[in-house]
């Protein structure tokens, strides 16, 4: 039987987490930088690799190569973009969200963060970022969470992993959680999710800069919060755009001491 702990079990608690939360934030830089700036900026034709326009309900999977970026855009209205991931080299190598919120303190995922792997390397760097809005916790849709909907056969993020896994020679044991851009969930004062679209700008977008060669799968599908009564995700525009020289000091791979080790860990798995 679990036994609640008292007032003063949870106060201790709480002090050593905030003194474990000093410490590992104590090497970050005092504040990351705002938002990135809308509307997104034009991106040169000889620079584009690649545009797809995922349907809202579908899926997709790309290659991606190290120091590529892939830039998610909501230009055609608003949608949210699950996204998961695997190292190219090894596909048991995979994006981990509990790594990534524990070794950054945080889980405001934005311009500046990184993304990191259950190998302790850094996948993705969010070189820009409009909104900030977007959920590593609750994770993606699935038939259950669609059932609020009216209509049949509605695709959900569960069931699109599966069939984009299958077709890439994985399996459904293979599906790491999934982060899900430009969805605005936060956690209360009670510890309840809520969203919050006031964290929304419209027309917003992100890019992750690759860290490693990888596979990225996304799903076109409502959040699981998404107080929208109807099932109408929005196409969102994903641009694969061409690898660029990144400077010694550039924030992503500077701004805390977990992401030094990460990149280091990309160096030497490199070797």
């Amino acid at each position: 039987m679990h036994q609640r702990r008292s007032p003063e079990e949870i106060a201790a608690n709480r002090a050593r987490y905030e003194e474990h939360q000093k410490k590992g934030l104590n090497f970050a830089p005092k504040s990351l930088p705002g938002f990135s700036a809308l509307p997104e900026p034009a991106v040169e034709d000889a620079q584009i690799l690649h545009r797809e326009v995922i349907p809202g309900g579908w899926y997709w999977s790309t290659k991606i190569r190290r120091e590529e970026t892939a830039r998610i855009s909501l230009s055609h209205g608003f949608s949210s973009l699950a996204m998961i991931a695997w190292a190219s080299a090894d596909t048991s190598e995979r994006m981990n969200l509990p790594d990534t919120v524990k070794m950054q303190w945080t889980t405001g995922l934005s311009k500046g963060r990184v993304i990191f792997s259950d190998m302790g390397r850094v996948m993705f760097s969010i070189t820009e970022d409009s909104s900030g809005a977007h959920d590593c916790l609750v994770g993606g849709s699935n038939a259950q969470t669609n059932s609020k909907y009216q209509g049949n056969l509605l695709r959900d993020t569960r069931d699109n992993f599966v069939k984009l896994t299958m077709k890439i020679g994985l399996d459904r044991r293979d599906i790491p959680a999934a982060l899900t851009l430009f969805a605005p969930v936060r956690v209360d004062a009670e510890g309840r999710f809520f969203w919050n679209p006031a964290l929304l700008n419209g027309a917003d977008y992100v890019e992750l800069r690759a860290e490693m060669d990888m596979i990225i799968g996304f799903s076109n599908c409502p959040h699981p919060l998404d107080p929208n009564p109807v099932y109408a995700p929005n196409p969102v525009t994903i641009t694969r755009i061409a690898a660029q020289a990144v400077p010694h000091d550039d924030l992503c791979r500077t701004a805390t001491a977990e992401a030094v080790r990460g990149f280091e860990n990309n160096v030497a798995a490199a070797l």
